[in-house]
């Protein structure tokens, strides 16, 4: 069958599906993914993916388009001849726009996490305790509409290989001090004094940084890290952190880029949104930031609490013992358990 995956906000939340598009590519002969488009490059990294489209959704990201008739109408166009979907979301998302424009466009089968009755636009109206990690959310709606992972996968973030070569040699540490958004960011002067504090410990640090952040990257960098700020594409980046020891970022694309290249973790996580949910996933990690501050689940842009104290608590000497710690750190052998979601189907009635 033809499947298409719908996942349409940040590079961050693509590369947290990998584990579900990997399972319907493992049960398809094509998978689409149709991403937004500060996502498109971590879908094209993701194994199992076919061919992504590209649309800039009037419903989702930081700042929507308006709603343009004719452009709609064109997706519609482009989204025919598929057998199956998957609407991948978040807790705080509702599938039910993209599922609106997948009946448009004759798609037989569609799945999708959803809160609101969802009348005949989905098949598979899925249901999932609230705090699970994301990529296990995702997985577990394949798993509802029918797809597994093959034998052999367990399950972590995964993207294409090989990476580009590093355009570095050696053991070194990567410091990336961008964020999405203002309230996940650790404040500027503590980046730049960790860049410092890690090379008097030895540490070779690079910094790293979009086209838009090059200079907050050499002004973090300074005299002591190398900066490759805007000088990588993302598929580079990848690269880059798989040659690295450790990685420091905060809650945004890089951690689980760093995440999908099996690269250890130092996080430093505003609670805004919740950890157990997008911390960096399957990898090693310690996580630093006060998750019981007051921002905590308020999914604020920017933090609510004056002084950041969240963030700012957290000192350029935590960061250098967390790195030293990821490094040696083995984490327990996994349990069991874990969460029982469950499906039902759009035919039935409401409640």
């Amino acid at each position: 069958m033809r499947t298409l995956v719908v996942r349409l906000d940040n590079a961050g939340d693509v590369l947290l599906c990998g584990p579900a598009v990997r399972a319907a590519a493992a049960g398809s002969r094509h998978v689409t993914l149709l991403a937004g488009p500060e996502g498109a490059d971590a879908a094209r990294l993701l194994p199992g993916v076919d061919d992504v489209l590209v649309w800039r959704a009037p419903w989702a990201g930081f700042d929507p388009p308006p709603v343009d008739r004719r452009e709609v109408a064109d997706l519609v166009a482009r989204l025919g001849g598929y057998d199956r979907a998957l609407i991948l979301t978040s807790f705080h998302q509702s599938p039910l726009p993209a599922a609106l424009l997948l009946r448009l466009a004759g798609v037989g089968h569609i799945a999708a996490i959803s809160e609101d009755y969802p009348g005949s636009l989905l098949d598979v109206r899925h249901r999932v305790e609230d705090d699970i990690p994301e990529a296990e959310r995702a997985l577990s709606l394949a798993r509802a509409a029918g797809f597994d992972l093959p034998d052999g996968d367990d399950g972590r973030l995964a993207i294409r290989r090989p990476l580009p070569p590093a355009p570095l040699d050696g053991r070194y540490v990567v410091l990336h001090p961008g964020v999405s958004v203002p309230a996940r960011a650790w404040p500027e002067g503590h980046c730049a004094r960790a860049v410092r504090d890690l090379t008097a410990r030895g540490r070779r640090v690079v910094v790293t940084g979009g086209p838009d952040e090059r200079a907050l990257t050499a002004r973090v960098a300074g005299d002591a890290g190398l900066d490759l700020g805007g000088r990588t594409t993302f598929a580079e980046l990848a690269g880059v952190l798989a040659g690295a020891s450790a990685v420091v970022a905060g809650n945004t694309g890089p951690a689980h880029l760093a995440a999908a290249v099996g690269t250890p973790v130092v996080s430093l996580f505003a609670p805004v949104v919740p950890a157990v949910r997008w911390a960096p996933y399957g990898v090693r990690h310690v996580l630093l930031g006060d998750q019981d501050a007051p921002c905590r689940d308020t999914r604020a842009r920017e933090c609510p609490v004056a002084g950041h104290p969240c963030l700012t608590s957290v000192e350029p000497a935590d960061v250098v013992a967390a790195v030293e710690e990821v490094l040696t750190w083995r984490p327990p052998p996994p349990g069991g358990g874990g969460f029982q979601p469950t499906s039902t189907y759009a035919e039935e009635e409401e409640g």
